[in-house]
């Protein structure tokens, strides 16, 4: 089995964050199992999702743990001109949603430890951690993160092998998703000056969302390794009315912010939920119904390695010459493991984000094969 075919067969598994990861746990779980390797799932509070860990070698000293996300984004509404969920080698390409986010990575990392127990002893332990629940906020490697918290050693590096075309990112923006309900009162739209309007008081707060936009870009923090260098403000969904002749009472607001890890996004809410109190003195002056709540859904946390770090400059020493040091603009669960584990973190994975979450998602076989190498060197490093 060589890292191809493994792909193939996860990609088979249809890991949509809204259903069941277990069926390619329990696959990958057999696999290390059978290599004699031990595996260790934490479930979800339901059951029917499950993280994953794993190790080869001394329990003794710290490793280098491998991470990578099972669940996929959906494919409904994607205009697909091969069967999503089959994986298709096509042209030097293997075809299917998760080919390169992140699936790609996970066949090789899961190949790295069978050979790795296979091979002689090592001085650093090998380790395998696998999440569910990325797509949708970095949630479930928030119980994997309880368990390895309590364990005697944490790891000396941490590799979260998102698609980076196997270049080393050693920083991404953190993220807090909020949603803002605009309470106003009813009324019939004939008398609509007379009544506080919701969808109303939710445009006047975009607007002062998108004032602080102003503001950060001309005088916030900035760092120019990322293509968009300073923290971002995005109304991504906004939802009211039930009439066009009512005037309607709630309006609710859904944006984020991805913040560079320089800036504060609780300072950020805070001056937010001040300008909100502006707006609502303003239309209390119509009704004392008028309100609005700013609640945080989600948010996981920035990246940020120094590269003088002992880990990252031992990972260059395995790295293709010619490998780049990058920032990504995409999240990632590396500032979750960084902050909890105080493990340093970085990026490095087959494929290009520019093919993830599309239609005909794919990854090249030879950015398999440069994984595969460099897994191969670490390995080897290892012993």
């Amino acid at each position: 089995m060589n890292s191809q075919d493994l792909l193939r067969t996860l990609i088979g598994f249809p890991t949509v964050s809204a259903d069941s990861n277990l069926a390619l746990i329990h696959h990958v779980q057999e696999l290390l199992e059978a290599a004699g390797i031990a595996c260790r799932l934490v479930l979800d509070e339901s059951g029917r999702k499950a993280n994953l860990f794993a190790s080869v070698g001394p329990a003794d000293v710290p490793g280098v743990l491998l991470s990578g996300h099972t669940d996929v984004v959906p494919v409904e509404g994607q205009a697909w001109t091969l069967p999503p969920f089959v994986g298709t080698l096509k042209d030097g390409r293997i075809y299917g949603r998760g080919a390169c986010d992140m699936k790609g990575f996970i066949a090789c990392a899961v190949l790295a430890l069978l050979a790795a127990a296979r091979g002689g002893p090592l001085k650093r332990p090998l380790q395998l951690a696998l999440s569910h629940d990325e797509e949708i906020g970095c949630v479930g490697v928030r119980r994997l993160l309880d368990v390895l918290e309590l364990a005697p050693m944490r790891p000396f590096l941490c590799i979260v092998g998102e698609p980076t075309a196997m270049q080393v990112a050693l920083g991404h923006k953190g993220k807090a998703t909020l949603r803002a309900h605009c309470h106003g009162q009813e009324g019939h739209s004939s008398r609509a000056p007379l009544h506080v309007n919701a969808i109303h008081l939710a445009s006047d707060l975009v607007g002062t969302l998108r004032a602080k936009q102003r503001r950060l870009m001309e005088e916030g923090a900035r760092d120019a390794a990322y293509d968009i260098p300073y923290t971002t403000l995005h109304v991504g969904r906004i939802d009211g009315g039930k009439a066009l002749n009512i005037v309607p009472n709630l309006c609710t607001l859904d944006f984020e912010i991805r913040h560079l890890p320089a800036d504060d996004p609780a300072a950020l809410v805070d001056a937010l939920q001040t300008s909100a109190q502006a707006l609502v003195t303003e239309a209390r002056q119509l009704s004392p119904k008028a309100a609005i709540e700013i609640e945080t859904v989600n948010a996981y946390p920035g990246l940020d390695t120094h590269p003088s770090v002992e880990a990252v400059r031992f990972l260059q020493t395995l790295v293709d010459p010619g490998t780049r040091q990058l920032k990504v603009a995409f999240g990632t669960e590396g500032g979750l493991f960084a902050s909890r584990l105080d493990t340093p973190v970085v990026i490095c994975g087959p494929g290009s984000i520019e093919q993830a979450h599309k239609p005909d998602e794919y990854v090249e076989v030879s950015q398999l094969d440069a994984c595969d190498a460099l897994l191969g060197r670490l390995r080897v490093a290892l012993g």
